[in-house]
């Protein structure tokens, strides 16, 4: 699902500031490609799979809270964010 989402997101960025699907890819952050905007345009990309394959609303950025970056820092630990949120949640 989220492979997928970043394919929907780069599908809006320039060739050069597109993200690689990569568990070690830099989101956000001072080496990251993606600004705030992107950053949700990703995190709703997400949420709206989930919601397609599992029929439940999930906020990603609430349960970890935006004060908290370190989720959507890479793609590994927007994995594990992920991971975590639909394991609380029984899937």
């Amino acid at each position: 699902m989220i492979f997928s989402a970043i394919d929907e997101v780069n599908e809006r960025l320039p060739g050069g500031e597109r993200l690689e699907k990569s568990i070690d890819t830099t989101l956000f952050g001072e080496s990251g490609k993606l600004d705030s905007l992107g950053l949700v345009n990703l995190i709703v990309a997400i949420e709206q799979k989930i919601e397609d394959e599992y029929g439940i609303t999930v906020v990603l950025a609430e349960e970890g809270g935006l004060g908290d970056m370190a989720p959507f820092a890479t793609t590994g630990n927007l994995v594990n964010h992920v991971s975590w949120i639909l394991e609380r949640k029984g899937i």
